[in-house]
């Protein structure tokens, strides 16, 4: 232990071999190498299980005895149950007292170093001190995790927060006490829920949806506004200087200021998912596909609600060269209502052809000969930064865009063709978890993190798979002979600023689609870059009138310095509210010491009886073990999986803005090792994007999206298959 701290100490220890490098070289990788120690510390500490049980002394203030008293505490972070005794053997018997932490408020006392406050969302207040400055933290952190978790859950599984009298001693058993919020059936009904919160059942009229929508937009568009605001008194705050007789923008006040203002943010986006969360269930509607949980940073989004829209590239990109095919094939995804350019966005997947190769993309090289760019770039960046407008070395970058890489996840269409194969819920959900499970290995290709191109706005990308009905299909993919299903991809870029992806799935002889759009925010960690994926993804499955929603995961590139290479981290929740089963996903990431690459966990549970019916561990690059609840298990090798390569037109088929040909020189030079040649066509892209921004800034107009249309906080296909079928057959 005490080894461990001294290398968490040390500076140099981990380092390559800096005797190549200046002084003043060497320091500013040491200056680095110390605060991304520093930052991924306090990662780790964060990344820590908030389910483990915690009990322990604390000082509670109470008004019986109008002083301080000693308290045994018991922290249930499994039911969010905060429980206090008066001694510890008596915790058998019943508890003194007891709080439901969900939608708690914890906060320190500035009295002194070991007072802190509890205040329970049913209004009642522990006033608590622990021994010292130390525990008092640890206290804090744990049961700031313990609320957080259990908030998340109400949100997410719709368990209203228990009453002050049914966790009073005095007037209920500890029986009568939650457990486990949000998976055990409550016995209150949806229309018990508080009504400040929420419109009953009993209280909804359909003619009113559209004025309950109208009233959540506008409360969308006031939070958008007082962000700015905060950005605003953030960017203040961090502009004056840090040291000196008069403000600095370390003083204490100032910073309680800029934290609690960006505290309160995220209790108010939290609070309006609820709110979207309960209509969408009166509706019975899919869940709006936005992520309100993820606070921005103060250097990201700025005035979105009025520039959805952003940069794009030159008037060219808004034409195509697509060829016009007849309406009656029967392979044609377009949409019939784009304003008189149908012609233009017909997309005949009958032109596609199987990729040659599968894509495999080369290691990372020249790191020693572009070291002194990689300094240059770091010396300028701060921890926390905001990543989106900062232009990065091209030699990092993969030989596919974005908008492709979101299609390479989708290496195994057969196992998401199975999904509407099952007759029952609990199979239907553990076969989506089964293909979710599998699909990041196929899209993240080599060791070395490398970043895909960033889509130019108006850039879209089409493909195909055909997978046959029977089983011993060829290993080539040759498909001409036999019964085949066809899966079709459609992938728009929609937005540049924020930069937002929108891509669609569907498959109409299995009567199923996926939509999905999803805006990538990085951020500089010192000697790692963290990619957080915001948006939804909604799954729908028509013969069952069942919608899945679900997230991406996190993605970090770490030692960018040296050899950079990628593992992802994140708490994924896979549900569906019209059959109450839910999967939880967690993507570990790799502890400062020791530990396990690429380690996923998840379990899958039934809403209504709160009971887990399959647990799965492993690697998700590598083995996954399912282990169910009848005693049967079932190993997973991603490795040995069939990946079925996609169906794309060729480049000369293709229309100008297509990601493809709209790359074509980037790649061809990457592929020769020119990097100086692909900087130069990257650059020239870059500005004709630059030049139809400042024209749109000047006409004040948007960009017009050919296969997507904004809806509230989210893009959804113009012409889905959900809206072409209507309701299942008979």
């Amino acid at each position: 232990m005490a080894a461990a701290e001294r290398n968490l100490n040390d500076p140099t220890f981990g380092l390559p071999d800096l005797s190549c490098l200046t002084e003043t070289e060497r320091m500013q990788v040491i200056a680095v190498m110390q605060r991304a120690k520093e930052f991924e510390f306090e990662e780790e500490k964060k990344m820590m299980s908030p389910r483990k049980p915690m009990e322990g002394l604390l000082s509670k203030y109470t008004n019986v005895m109008k002083g301080w008293q000693f308290r045994w505490f018991v922290l249930d972070t499994e039911s969010g149950l905060l429980e206090y005794f008066e001694k510890e053997e008596y915790k058998k018997q019943r508890p003194r007292g007891s709080i439901h932490l969900a939608a708690s408020v914890i906060s320190p006392t500035d009295e002194d170093s070991q007072t802190f406050t509890v205040n329970a969302a049913n209004g009642d207040v522990y006033r608590l001190r622990a021994s010292d400055a130390r525990e008092r933290q640890h206290w804090v952190d744990r049961l700031r995790a313990t609320a957080e978790y259990h908030t998340a859950s109400i949100a997410q599984y719709s368990t209203p927060v228990p009453k002050k009298e049914s966790i009073q001693v005095h007037t209920a058993v500890k029986e009568a006490t939650p457990v486990k919020l949000g998976y055990r059936p409550h016995s209150t009904s949806i229309e018990n829920i508080n009504s400040n919160v929420v419109i009953s059942r009993s209280q909804y009229k359909p003619q009113g949806n559209s004025e309950l929508s109208g009233a959540l937009r506008d409360v969308k568009e006031y939070i958008v506004e007082s962000e700015d605001y905060r950005d605003d008194l953030g960017e203040l705050i961090e502009g004056l200087p840090k040291s000196g007789t008069y403000l600095t923008s370390l003083d204490k006040n100032l910073l309680l200021l800029k934290a609690t203002s960006s505290a309160t943010m995220q209790c108010l986006h939290q609070c309006l998912h609820i709110l979207h969360t309960k209509q969408a269930m009166m509706n019975h509607h899919p869940l709006p596909l936005t992520a309100p949980s993820k606070p921005r940073s103060y250097s990201g989004l700025r005035r979105t609600s009025s520039q959805h829209s952003a940069p794009s590239t030159a008037e060219s990109y808004c034409s195509t060269t697509s060829a016009q095919m007849t309406s009656n094939s029967p392979h044609l995804l377009t949409d019939p209502k784009l304003n008189g350019d149908m012609c233009k966005d017909i997309i005949n997947h009958e032109e596609e052809v199987l990729d040659e190769t599968e894509y495999k993309d080369s290691d990372l090289d020249g790191v020693e000969e572009h070291k002194s760019i990689i300094l240059h770039l770091l010396s300028q960046l701060k921890l926390g930064m905001d990543l989106t407008k900062v232009v990065l070395p091209t030699f990092i970058l993969e030989r596919r865009s974005l908008l492709e890489m979101f299609a390479d996840c989708m290496a195994h269409p057969d196992l998401f063709l199975k999904i509407p194969e099952k007759s029952d819920a609990e199979e239907r959900m553990l076969t989506i978890l089964e293909w979710y499970l599998t699909s990041f290995h196929a899209g993240r290709q080599g060791s070395v993190a490398k970043k895909p191109y960033n889509p130019i706005i108006g850039e879209t990308f089409h493909c195909s798979w055909e997978i046959p009905h029977e089983a011993d299909s060829t290993a080539g993919g040759d498909t001409n002979h036999v019964k085949t299903d066809r899966l079709i991809y459609c992938a728009e870029q929609v937005s540049h600023h924020p930069p937002v992806s929108a891509f669609y799935f569907e498959c109409p002889s299995r009567r199923v689609c996926m939509n999905a759009s999803i805006w990538t925010k990085s951020k500089f960690m010192g000697m790692s870059i963290g990619v957080v994926m915001v948006g939804k993804v909604t799954l729908h499955l028509l013969d069952y009138g069942e919608v899945y929603t679900f997230s991406l995961p996190s993605a970090y590139a770490r030692s960018i310095l040296t050899v950079p290479w990628v593992e992802m981290g994140d708490k994924i929740t896979i549900s569906c509210p019209q059959t109450n089963y839910s999967s939880a996903v967690v993507f570990h990431t790799k502890p400062f010491y020791g530990g396990k690459l690429h380690r996923v966990t998840a379990e899958v549970r039934q809403g209504e009886t709160g009971d887990v019916v399959c647990k799965v561990q492993g690697e998700w690059n590598a083995s996954l073990d399912f282990n169910y609840a009848n005693g049967e298990t079932k190993s997973i090798d991603v490795q040995k999986l069939k990946v079925w390569r996609k169906r794309v037109r060729p480049i000369e088929l293709q229309s100008e803005n297509e990601s493809r040909r709209l790359w074509q020189h980037v790649t061809k030079s990457l592929s020769m090792g020119d990097v100086e040649t692909a900087t130069e066509h990257k650059r020239c892209l870059e500005d004709k994007q630059r030049e139809g921004e400042r024209h749109r800034k000047e006409t004040n107009s948007s960009f017009p999206t050919k296969f997507f249309r904004k809806m509230d906080d989210t893009w959804m296909y113009k012409n889905p298959l959900t809206s072409q079928i209507k309701s299942p057959p008979s």
